[in-house]
């Protein structure tokens, strides 16, 4: 068995890479994003967001679940890459025909906006990519080489977003958008093509697709059940009101899943290879997701609650007053993705313990609960379906956290010490920095003031009380950094 010694080097460095690819992707991104988003309006966000959901769809089917099972299969080889692929690609092919051919017009009418109907053909075209993806991530993700993925994220990300800039800046609208993610997908693929040396072989297995989905339809049904939850309230929103007020709805929830899918994302990728090749010690299973919980949560937390703070100052400096409506939806999204850590890394130790069965149970339970939320909220408006998922995010929370309590002996009030410290200094802090919007300073002045001080005033009690979960950040940060000498 591999010692627990060992095997951190290995996943503090893929977690180096991970941030790496992560953050640069995310930071090439927020500014392609804050760029777009002054040159184009919540309408053509709109639709983008309609189409996506759509294309987030297919691509489940596309994938159903066989990247996870792949990096959870401990002796995943040739054959079992290259039959998911095949099998992958015809799915992707079928859906593609059935997008672009049946259900764009039918989207566009029910819709009444014509213009969805080639966005979305152009777009599906991300479809076929995914098939191909989805072996070049399992890859990746098996042997914790991230390095590949900062890589493959930097060129896509910064050659996409400049296209995307120019074309909206040429007044293109909507196409600069779809231009914009369309090229990323393509060259990331392609830049992965020349990175990752695997390619298909003529080898297709039927018993070995059946073994792995087995474990993959679970997290299939999973993956469609949780897309359809986040998503229906975007396809309700742009049924029951407008394209612009789904694109504030939607630039609302963006900024704060810029931040958490950069930081929990990247710990979370990290830790489900390195969690299932744990799997047979519980014992280093908890450990290892006590501390993924407790370290994403001191660095979330306060980040959740300053955005909430700032949101106002933040959108009229970097987005303009014409965006204005999407606080409400910033501050409440914040709330939903504070306790995200706690979410996936209790999800991640199910997936890597292959218990996909209890991960499935878990899925339709939170649905049908969000699934009635949402049906109560849609009745009094766009805020109360943001309040409405807001309240079912920290209902699943606990729901999450249930089946550990027996697999891995973590329970929930255990968990909700580990993270109560992070909570309770990040909540101080936000008290403080919010007062500074009294004062009645400039807006640029107040969100540089706001940001500053909240930084001193986390980062000062936290080492005033000597937080635990600090130490480990300054001690890792010191053996990232010798480690890349």
């Amino acid at each position: 068995m591999t010692d627990n010694s060992s095997i951190k080097p290995k996943v503090i460095s893929a977690l180096f890479w991970k941030l790496m690819e992560r953050g640069g992707t995310q930071g090439i991104q927020f500014i392609v994003q804050i760029i777009l988003a002054r040159l184009l309006l919540p309408e053509d966000y709109g639709k983008i967001a309609l189409i996506v959901v759509f294309i987030n769809i297919a691509n489940i089917f596309v994938n159903s679940g066989f990247s996870t099972a792949l990096i959870q299969k401990k002796d995943a080889d040739e054959t079992d890459f290259s039959s998911v692929f095949y099998l992958s690609s015809f799915i992707a092919v079928i859906l593609y025909i059935i997008l672009f051919f049946f259900a764009a017009p039918i989207i566009a009418r029910f819709y009444e906006d014509p213009l969805l109907v080639p966005v979305l053909r152009v777009l599906s075209v991300m479809i076929l990519l995914g098939s191909y993806n989805s072996i070049q991530n399992s890859i990746v993700s098996r042997k914790l080489q991230f390095k590949n993925f900062f890589i493959s994220s930097m060129i896509s990300g910064a050659l996409s977003g400049s296209v995307g800039i120019v074309m909206a800046y040429m007044n293109f609208g909507v196409w600069a958008l779809v231009a914009q993610q369309l090229l990323s997908q393509i060259l990331f693929t392609i830049t992965m093509l020349f990175i990752v040396k695997w390619r298909p072989r003529l080898l297709y297995s039927s018993k070995r697709v059946k073994k792995l989905f087995s474990y993959s339809w679970k997290l299939l049904v999973s993956n469609i059940i949780d897309t359809l939850d986040h998503d229906l309230s975007s396809l309700i929103i742009g049924k029951i009101s407008n394209s612009a007020m789904l694109g504030f709805f939607n630039r609302g929830r963006n900024f704060p899943a810029l931040i958490v899918e950069n930081i929990n994302g990247s710990i979370q990728s990290v830790m489900l290879p390195a969690l299932s090749s744990q799997q047979d010690d519980i014992n280093k299973v908890k450990n290892m997701v006590r501390r993924s919980i407790t370290t994403s949560s001191f660095l979330i937390f306060p980040m959740m609650v300053g955005l909430a703070v700032i949101a106002k100052p933040l959108v009229i400096v970097i987005l303009t007053e014409k965006w204005l409506d999407a606080v409400p939806f910033l501050q409440i999204s914040c709330l939903v993705y504070a306790f995200w850590p706690i979410h996936t890394a209790n999800l991640q130790a199910i997936n890597a313990l292959g218990r996909s069965d209890i991960f499935l149970k878990l899925e339709i339970i939170k649905k049908t609960l969000g699934l009635a939320i949402l049906l109560v909220s849609v009745r009094y408006g766009v805020y109360a379906i943001a309040l409405g998922s807001a309240f079912g995010g920290i209902v699943s929370l606990f729901i999450n956290i249930y089946p550990n309590r027996k697999l891995l002996d973590y329970s929930i009030k255990e968990q909700m010490l580990d993270i109560l410290p992070s909570m309770l200094i990040a909540s101080l802090m936000g008290v403080i920095v919010y007062s500074i919007s009294f004062l009645n300073l400039s807006v640029w002045l107040t969100l540089i003031t706001q940001i500053l001080s909240g930084i001193v005033i986390y980062m000062g009690i936290a080492y005033l009380f000597r937080l635990e979960c600090l130490g480990y950040l300054l001690t890792t940060a010191q053996e990232l950094f010798a480690a890349r000498k």
